[in-house]
């Protein structure tokens, strides 16, 4: 964006009805003003790609703890599951179908 406004510009300048030393004179002030926008803009770019990177952060922080009491989740119904078929093959009855038999 900064090097077509630049040359832009410069087009702008160069096209102009002025005379050869004002001319040079807005190039010089032009090219004078390129460290301090690129200054700007790399500020600028920092500044997101912090709060991209923060935003990125939480987001994750939320996603892994819905993922461990998924895990948590998963694993107490095994064991519940588990116990169970246990308990039924102790007790001589036929145990329950597998899970995802009952699911259908």
């Amino acid at each position: 964006m900064i090097v077509g406004a630049a040359m832009g510009t410069i087009a702008g300048l160069l096209i102009a009805p002025r005379a050869g030393r004002e001319t040079r004179q807005l190039i010089k002030k032009s090219a004078d003003a390129l460290p301090e926008l690129a200054e700007d803009l790399s500020t600028s770019v920092q500044l997101q790609a912090d709060r991209f990177s923060e935003s990125a952060l939480r987001n994750w922080d939320g996603t892994l703890g819905r993922l461990k009491e998924a895990i948590a989740a998963g694993l107490e119904a095994t064991q519940r599951e588990h116990q169970i078929l246990n308990r039924d093959s102790d007790s001589g009855t036929d145990p329950k179908p597998p899970v995802r038999d009952r699911l259908r």
